[in-house]
C-alpha cells in the first residue's frame, strides 16, 4: 500500500503545549503523545516516526488546536514527513480533527474505519501497510464501540505497540455503543489478547485511574493493586503498561477468571462481559 503524499508547507502558527514522547529504544520507531487535556477532555493522540526516514503518522488528531501546533513544530523543524492520518474509529474525539487537519496538509491520506470523516483508505482486517521503511502495521478490527473500531499493531524489529482506540483501555474497555458482549469478548480476548505479550498498549483515552478502581472492586489481586498505586504516583498510563499486563490486571481480560464470575453470578463467558459492562457503567466508587 502506497500512502506516498506530496511536500507540505503550509501550517498555522500557534504556541506549544506539553506533550510527552516515548522513545522506543534499539530500533527506529518512535511515539509522541499528545494528551488532549483541555476542558473536559482526556483524550490522546499519537503521533508514530519512523526515525531512518523521518516518514510520521498521526493518530486520531480529535482536536487541532491542541494537535496542529505539534505537527507544525515537528514539520517546519524537519523532524517528520506527515504521510497520514490514522484513525480508530469514527467518534468525533478521535476522527472529528480530521477536516481542519486537512485545511493545514492537504492531500494527506486518511486511514480508518468506513464511517470517519474524510477517510480514503479503510484497510481490511489484518491488511498491512507500512510508515517509512522500518514500522510494519496491521489493521485489527474490533467492532462494538463502535461497527467501524480498528486497532493498529505496529512493529519495528523486536519492539511492538498497539493503538486501541476506545476498544482496550488500560484495565478497561470501551462501552458496547454499537456492539455486543460477543463483539468485545471476540475483540479482547481473541484478537488483541493473541498480540505478543510485550506489546505496549496505547488507547485512545486516559481512564486508567477510574478502571482500576472498579476493577478492584471486583479482583483484588497484586496486579491490580500494583496498577492502583501507579496511578496514584503517576497521571499518564499510555505506553506504560503491555498486552501481558492487561492479561493480569484487565477483568474485561478475564472473563474466565473464578473470582470474577462469582463478583458477576455468571460463569458464561459472554455473560461475564456483558454484565462487567453493566456493573461498570453504574460503578460510582
Amino acid at each position: 500500500m502506497n500512502f506516498a503524499l506530496k511536500a507540505i508547507r503550509a501550517a498555522t502558527a500557534s504556541p506549544l503545549r506539553r506533550v510527552t514522547t516515548t522513545n522506543i529504544q534499539r530500533r527506529t520507531m518512535h511515539i509522541q503523545s499528545i494528551p488532549m487535556w483541555t476542558g473536559s477532555h482526556d483524550n490522546y493522540a499519537y503521533v508514530v516516526i519512523d526515525d531512518k526516514t523521518k516518514d510520521a503518522m498521526v493518530v486520531d488528531p480529535a482536536n487541532p488546536p491542541e494537535v496542529l501546533p505539534v505537527l507544525k513544530e515537528l514539520i517546519d523543524s524537519g523532524k517528520i514527513n506527515l504521510k497520514g492520518i490514522i484513525n480508530t474509529h469514527h467518534h468525533r474525539d478521535h476522527a472529528g480533527g480530521n477536516a481542519e487537519t486537512l485545511k493545514q496538509y492537504p492531500h494527506t491520506p486518511v486511514i480508518g474505519g468506513k464511517d470517519c470523516d474524510q477517510v480514503t483508505t479503510t484497510p481490511k482486517h489484518n491488511e498491512t501497510f507500512k510508515i517509512g521503511e522500518g514500522i510494519n502495521v496491521r489493521a485489527i478490527h474490533t467492532p462494538c464501540h463502535t461497527q467501524d473500531s480498528i486497532c493498529y499493531f505496529l512493529e519495528d524489529g523486536e519492539e511492538k505497540v498497539v493503538f486501541t482506540g476506545d476498544t482496550l483501555f488500560i484495565a478497561g474497555c470501551g462501552r458496547f455503543f454499537e456492539g455486543t458482549a460477543e463483539e468485545m469478548h471476540e475483540a479482547l480476548n481473541n484478537r488483541l489478547a493473541k498480540l505478543p505479550e510485550d506489546t505496549r498498549v496505547y488507547p485512545g483515552h486516559e481512564y486508567t485511574k477510574s478502571n482500576i478502581k472498579f476493577g478492584k472492586s471486583v479482583l483484588d489481586t497484586p496486579a491490580v493493586r500494583d496498577l492502583a498505586q501507579f496511578c496514584e504516583e503517576n497521571e499518564e498510563t499510555q505506553g506504560k503498561f503491555t498486552i501481558g499486563d492487561e492479561l493480569k490486571h484487565n477483568v474485561f481480560m478475564r472473563v474466565e477468571d473464578p473470582e470474577i464470575q462469582k463478583a458477576t453470578g455468571e460463569t458464561d463467558p459472554l455473560e461475564v462481559m456483558q454484565k462487567l459492562r453493566d456493573m461498570k457503567n453504574n460503578f460510582r466508587g
